[in-house]
């Protein structure tokens, strides 16, 4: 029974398990028909769908084509434009090359021609120049037989009178362009000057321009100096002179260009030293009785000077400012002693020349009255002294005499020129301007002996103390446009030869003179 059981299980497992099968075989072909269908359906729009891409490929590349064809067409167009346009350029080159080529062979014909002609003509002069030659020779033979002279004696004068014209009219034109150079030179002139003035400025203040005061002891730099230098202050305005105070040992200088403040400076620092009270009330009160005292005296050595030359009569104030010429010098010589040396010499001239004594004596004295001021006035001194005679009431014959004592002015009085002459001797003698009699003599000596080195020269002269050498030519050997050449060629060796102060002055004359007697 159990067998049969387990049979019967079996059995029906086998029968379960088969009935499985199929029916799982079943539902597997039931599913892969379904997938076939489906597939076939995918394929289907697939190939559906690719038709229509390609079409729509088809169609692009279609239009694609037509517009690259469209464009090649254009651009095979545009080319053939271009290339007939160059053809059209090259044909009319061609063409203007073609008449070039003709134009060039037919100056090469003519060249050929000219070349020929141009042969022909050379023979013909070779020929003339032979025959002139043989002309020249003939003449020449027969001037010499007419004239006497060789060839090279007649070369050698004619060479002179090359030379004569070449130097008359390098004179003429050395005499044009002096006259433009004048016209233009007087800004180049002045700039100069001025940067003469500038480097010498330096050393001649140092020398004119400074005094200096000893003091007791260091200590009193301190003094003068005061508290936050208020005593230094007070002094430098009150007289306008700078004060400096440096390392030098117990020594003060005292700076200014005029003289007259720098010495009223100098004498009050020195009273206020001795003195010990140094403060600016203190300051100021001495300065003041400085500046009388000074005043007072100015006067009195005025006076002395008018009284010492008998000439009377003279205004107050002329009498202060010749004063003040005591503290003021020229190349290193005293002004008022310098007057009174020209008044002096003014009265012995005129007494030899029977003229007024006092008169010549003022004018004189009175010559060199600008440079009292001639630092605070602009304008050479003697037109300034003038100036000041003028408004002073002195008369014309003294105003002119002290104007024209440098030539600022024509002199056209007796006394102006014996007002030039004194102030010449005066500034010209040996040691009055430091210089020594032998070296003196010796310069004039040497700038006489370079001016009669030149040929033509008869005499030459130094005079203004060897400022000016008159120069006298022979009139028969020296025309008057060559003694311009003369004067440069003078004052070139004088430069190169000569060392001197300032400048020399050269003035060549030439004068023909005929002299009859009456009996």
């Amino acid at each position: 029974m159990t067998s049969q059981i387990i049979i019967t299980a079996f059995i029906c497992t086998g029968i379960g398990a088969v009935a499985g099968f199929l029916f799982k075989k079943y539902i597997t072909d039931q599913e892969n028909d379904d997938a076939r269908k489906l597939s076939e359906r995918i394929l289907d729009e697939a190939k559906k769908d690719a038709q229509a891409h390609k079409k729509e490929v088809l169609l692009q590349a279609q239009d694609e084509v037509f517009a690259l064809k469209k464009e090649v067409e254009q651009d095979a167009k545009d080319r053939e434009r271009e290339l007939k346009k160059n053809e059209a350029r090259l044909q009319a080159k061609e063409e203007r090359l073609e008449k070039k080529v003709e134009s060039l062979a037919l100056k090469e014909s003519e060249l050929v021609s000219l070349e020929k002609k141009v042969a022909k003509q050379e023979r013909a002069v070779e020929e003339k120049e032979e025959g002139l030659q043989e002309l020249i020779a003939a003449q020449q033979t027969r001037l010499e037989e007419i004239s006497g002279l060789t060839g090279e004696e007649a070369r050698a004068r004619l060479m002179q009178e090359i030379e004569s014209k070449a130097r008359h009219e390098a004179a003429k034109m050395v005499r044009v362009i002096e006259v433009e150079a004048q016209e233009t030179a007087h800004r180049k002139a002045q700039m100069i000057i001025a940067s003469a003035v500038q480097r010498y400025a330096g050393d001649y203040v140092s020398e004119h321009t400074v005094s200096s005061v000893e003091l007791p002891s260091e200590d009193m730099k301190g003094r003068i100096i005061g508290r936050e230098g208020r005593n230094i202050r007070a002094i430098e305005a009150a007289t306008g002179v700078d004060l400096i105070i440096d390392d030098t040992p117990e020594t003060v200088i005292l700076s200014a260009y005029n003289p007259l403040r720098r010495e009223v400076a100098k004498r009050s620092l020195e009273r206020l030293i001795s003195d010990g009270r140094i403060h600016p009330a203190r300051i100021e009160d001495i300065v003041k009785k400085v500046e009388k005292e000074m005043d007072v005296q100015i006067r009195e050595i005025g006076e002395q000077a008018t009284f010492d030359l008998g000439v009377h009569g003279i205004h107050p104030e002329i009498v202060r400012l010749l004063g003040q010429l005591r503290f003021r010098t020229s190349f290193t010589q005293n002004v008022l002693q310098h007057s009174l040396e020209v008044a002096f010499l003014c009265g012995i001239m005129a007494a030899e020349l029977g003229l007024d004594i006092k008169k010549a004596k003022r004018a004189g004295l009175l010559h060199d009255l600008g440079k009292a001021v001639d630092h605070e006035v602009e304008g050479p001194h003697a037109l300034i002294g003038a100036d000041l005679a003028k408004k002073y009431n002195e008369s014309a014959e003294i105003v002119h005499a002290i104007a024209a004592h440098h030539e600022d002015v024509p002199p056209k009085s007796v006394y102006a020129v014996l007002v030039q002459a004194a102030d010449s001797l005066s500034g010209a003698r040996p040691g009055a301007r430091k210089e020594l009699l032998e070296s003196y003599v010796k310069r004039l000596e040497e700038l006489e002996g370079i001016a009669t080195g030149f040929a033509g020269v008869s005499r030459a002269f130094a005079i203004q103390a060897g400022r000016e050498v008159r120069v006298m030519v022979d009139c028969e050997a020296v025309n008057d446009d060559q003694i311009y050449m003369l004067s440069k060629d003078i004052a070139k060796q004088i430069e190169e030869k000569m060392t001197y102060p300032g400048q020399i002055r050269v003035t060549v004359i030439r004068e023909k003179r005929a002299v009859g007697i009456a009996k």
